[in-house]
């Protein structure tokens, strides 16, 4: 079967979408997966046409096509703990506002909603993104941390991102969580448990991308028979393990 191959514009955000678009049609893409940063998509803008418009316009000169959109930054602020100067630096000052921790899950998990509605309105079906985890400070299990402060932490999940589902369901739109380090899913096994957690509702999904696999020796490929069902994207990056000797390790 062919599949459409398309250009994941977040790592060029400090350019505009028409410069982004212009490059991605050289190099040979079917299209963007253009992400809700820098210039190229605001999702406070869903309900003005004439900027939905513009943004298909520009796609459409450059002959590319728009089967998904992406809002990793504010997806990672929903659940993530502590929230902090890291997060001042990729979530934008509206969704920072005076930087007020749980002010800035709040206006995330917002922003979030609105990505689906813009989705929607842009006429395509699948939102990437990361959701943030409250427990992946946690992940060396040492000092011992009690099994109910995981179980806390997925259920913190759940309160926070059904909510966000809730309007996704509403839009048609689907949420495929990028399996990724320091998220509420980054390895088979929180994987599992975060789909317990909302329910295995079909308004999350996952994104597949190998590279976070190899880089913790997971095997990808077990993945995709695990999870088939459940895959609503894909992103391919290369990963070349260099272990230096026995100096580096997976961190």
């Amino acid at each position: 079967m062919a599949r459409n191959f398309t250009l994941f514009t977040g790592q060029w955000a400090d350019l505009p979408l028409e410069k982004v678009a212009g490059l991605a049609a050289q190099w040979g893409f079917d299209g963007l997966e253009t992400a809700v940063s820098g210039e190229h998509l605001d999702a406070w803008r869903w309900d003005d046409d004439a900027y939905i418009r513009d943004r298909l316009d520009i796609l459409d000169r450059h002959g590319l096509k728009l089967w998904a959109i992406s809002n990793h930054l504010k997806g990672q602020a929903v659940c993530d703990g502590p929230i902090d100067f890291r997060h001042q630096g990729i979530v934008g000052p509206r969704v920072w506002g005076d930087g007020d921790p749980e002010g800035v899950r709040r206006r995330a998990a917002e922003e979030m909603k609105l990505t689906a509605r813009l989705a929607q309105r842009l006429g395509v079906r699948t939102v990437v993104g990361f959701t943030g985890s409250s427990i992946w400070q946690y992940v060396a299990m040492f000092p011992p941390v009690p099994a109910e402060v995981t179980d806390a932490g997925y259920a913190d999940f759940a309160d926070r991102w059904n909510p966000i589902l809730d309007v996704f369901d509403e839009c048609g739109v689907r949420f495929a969580h990028e399996v990724h380090p320091s998220e509420i899913a980054y390895d088979y096994w929180s994987t599992v448990r975060a789909l317990e957690a909302v329910g295995h509702r079909e308004a999350f999904g996952l994104n597949w991308d190998p590279s976070h696999f190899m880089g913790q020796q997971i095997d990808p490929g077990s993945f995709i028979t695990e999870f088939r069902n459940r895959i609503y994207h894909v992103d391919c990056k290369d990963t070349k393990m260099r272990m230096g000797g026995g100096r580096n390790g997976i961190l």
